[in-house]
């Protein structure tokens, strides 16, 4: 009995883990999903494309997930972009706002054609769900990189 219960309780966990998988200390809803654009990127990122673009809806619906220490560059909107972080700690920034640490259960609100980035922070990978409406408006505008004295928020 012990051994088919013990059995029991291996195969759930086992279970459980193989749904929701853990990396950098967090646990992902989504799989990684292709590498992000090195060009774009600083470190290692990977998005997930949830809702693509259409004619209905306008909407652009993503998961990114950025390993301890990755970070967009610097890029901007033409509706805004909605970002909903669904596990770890990272950074969001607007150009000349100081830099937020964001955590799970944080939403950010990334106002119309504002220069801003996000990433992980240095220890900790983070996973968002990025919202982009109105996409006939555009999608996104990439710039320059996000320094590392920016990035270790050095002034």
């Amino acid at each position: 009995m012990r051994i088919a219960f013990s059995t029991l309780v291996i195969l759930i966990l086992y279970g459980t883990a193989c749904q929701n998988k853990q990396v950098s200390g967090i646990q992902q809803i989504f799989p990684n999903g292709e590498p992000a654009p090195v060009e774009y990127f600083t470190g290692r990122a990977f998005n997930l494309g949830l809702v693509p673009n259409d004619s209905i809806y306008n909407t652009v619906v993503g998961n990114v997930y950025f390993e301890p220490g990755a970070r967009s560059n610097w890029h901007t909107h033409p509706a805004g972009q909605i970002l909903i972080i669904t596990d770890g700690v990272g950074y969001h920034q607007i150009k000349g706002a100081p830099r937020q640490t964001i955590r799970k259960g944080d939403v950010v609100k990334c106002p119309p054609n504002v220069m801003h980035w996000h990433g992980a922070s240095i220890d900790t990978g983070l996973q968002q769900i990025y919202i982009l409406p109105n996409t006939e408006k555009g999608i996104v505008q990439w710039m320059h990189p996000v320094s590392d004295e920016e990035y270790n928020n050095v002034k």
